[in-house]
């Protein structure tokens, strides 16, 4: 289930909240602490789906600041008056006296860690008489989540676990899976009633919480930070397009991520997308290496087989592939045949970071002749030397004759839009111009070199394909791809 909690301080807005909360809620939890002057019966009487009394002293996290004397006779008078639930902290339960239909939900919260001694806390909530066990700890690292989800796969007893803050942000979704009585939503961003909730809509929506189950196949984006990653939403789409039992969710990795995917293990994922900065580092935790992944030493894939991980890129592949297209014309047939339109070809890549790399060795495979610029001089003869091209300066490079440029820095992105990595006077008609930046979908420098004659791919092009063909490896289906870019401009457009 997914309860919305309600925590306006005036009886007006709460009124609104339940308002607009309703249609996104199995339940509603009725923050009185928030406002314990409100109208409870008035509430409790006119609800419209089932509710939680909750009335959260300081000590526990909420917000009540007068006598345990009147928070008490708050919670028993919500008892009185048929409340579906009451939320009760673990060292006050014994004070209420039950009655009716309330089913009792017994907490209890630990705002800085995860305790060592989960199941015996548990087990305590269990002997004071809860109904429902809840628990809700911080985590201080993603692999936390393990133990919530440990927990939850070893009771039978209706509980509720999770973990706050943005690295557990994961048990509110997964949890279900492992058997979670419920899970929070917030009725919309910046409502939320603890660090790290979704909002209800995402949670139907995006994750489609409502229809994970025991078999609902695990996939995530290894990132840090992750909060900006549109992976999740492009995944989860394309999975409800084909309407697989599976979710796709963003995974904080503050750890090594080769620990993190030794660890997660057991929770038998079946795949991970991996950003930055763990593309390099997460090469360790792999059983097998693809031999591109091998060659350029990063992986942005992770495929789980038979409980071994195999680590692969589609960067390079999504990306040589769009340049094939473009040179040949346009047409794929062409760019497929034996011998590669980027043999012999002049590219000037701009960058000479992890992309840049993974970039130079696809263009080197096929043939290419490389020239690599970059802001930092060093960088650029590094990678060259790596690869095999040759460094130039950036007031060179607009002199060498190239047939193709390539943009894998940041220049031109969101907000910086007036920016460009290029002068206009280093543009001619019939280039290739690939810009890596998606947002905005037009770059000056895509803006530009279309004006000039030149043929263009933006970044939203590589940034889709290189999903896809993540999707592909996982699931061995065809990617609805017209899907996953719709979701792209749509978030896009949002920003």
């Amino acid at each position: 289930m997914i309860c919305v909690p309600i925590i306006a301080p005036t009886p007006e807005r709460i009124e609104r909240e339940i308002h607009f909360a309703t249609p996104l809620a199995d339940l509603l939890e009725l923050r009185m602490d928030y406002a314990p002057r409100a109208d409870l019966k008035r509430l409790i009487e006119t609800r419209r789906k089932p509710v939680i009394v909750t009335c959260r002293p300081e000590r526990e996290g909420g917000q009540f600041r007068g006598e345990e004397s009147e928070r008490l006779a708050l919670l028993q008078r919500a008892i009185d008056l048929g409340a579906d639930y009451v939320d009760v902290e673990w060292d006050s339960v014994g004070a209420l006296r039950r009655g009716g239909h309330t089913r009792m939900i017994v907490s209890r919260h630990d705002f800085r860690r995860v305790p060592e001694n989960l199941e015996s806390l548990h087990a305590e909530l269990v002997a004071a008489g809860a109904d429902i066990a809840k628990i809700a700890c911080t985590a201080t690292s993603i692999l936390d989540n393990l133990r919530i989800f440990r927990l939850l796969k070893s009771t039978k007893h209706p509980t509720i676990a999770l973990c706050m803050g943005e690295a557990g942000a994961i048990s509110r979704v997964l949890g279900r899976k492992y058997g979670a009585f419920l899970t929070f939503g917030s009725a919309a961003r910046g409502k939320e009633s603890a660090p790290g909730q979704f909002s209800a809509a995402q949670l139907r929506e995006m994750y489609r919480y409502k229809q994970i189950g025991r078999a609902t196949d695990f996939y995530g984006v290894i990132a840090n930070p992750v909060g900006h990653s549109m992976s999740p939403a492009i995944h989860n789409a394309a999975f409800a397009a084909l309407n697989m039992d599976a979710v796709y969710l963003p995974l904080k990795v503050e750890c090594d991520p080769a620990e993190f995917v030794r660890a997660f293990r057991e929770l038998d994922a079946r795949g991970y997308s991996v950003t930055l900065p763990h593309k390099e580092g997460i090469l360790a935790g792999m059983d097998e290496l693809s031999p591109l992944a091998r060659r350029i030493g990063a992986v942005n894939t992770v495929v789980c087989r038979q409980g071994r991980l195999h680590g692969t890129n589609t960067d390079v592949p999504a990306a040589i592939g769009a340049l094939e297209e473009a040179v040949a014309g346009g047409t794929k047939a062409a760019a497929v045949a034996e011998r590669s339109p980027l043999a012999d070809r002049r590219v000037l890549l701009l960058g000479a970071g992890g992309a840049a790399r993974a970039v130079a060795h696809g263009l080197i495979e096929k043939g290419a002749r490389v020239a690599i610029t970059n802001r930092t001089p060093e960088r650029a003869v590094a990678l060259a030397r790596e690869v095999g091209g040759e460094a130039v300066t950036m007031e060179a490079a607009a002199g060498i004759g190239a047939e193709i440029v390539i943009n894998t820095t940041s220049v031109g992105m969101y907000p910086h839009v007036c920016a460009t990595p290029l002068p206009r006077e280093a543009l001619r008609k019939g280039m290739v111009v690939f810009d890596a930046v998606y947002n905005p979908p037009e770059t000056r420098l895509l803006r530009e070199a279309r004006e000039t004659g030149c043929r263009t791919i933006g970044g939203i092009r590589w940034f889709v394909s290189q999903a896809a063909l993540q999707f592909e490896l996982w699931t061995g289906r065809p990617a609805p791809r017209h899907v996953m870019e719709r979701v792209v401009r749509q978030r896009l457009e949002e920003r």
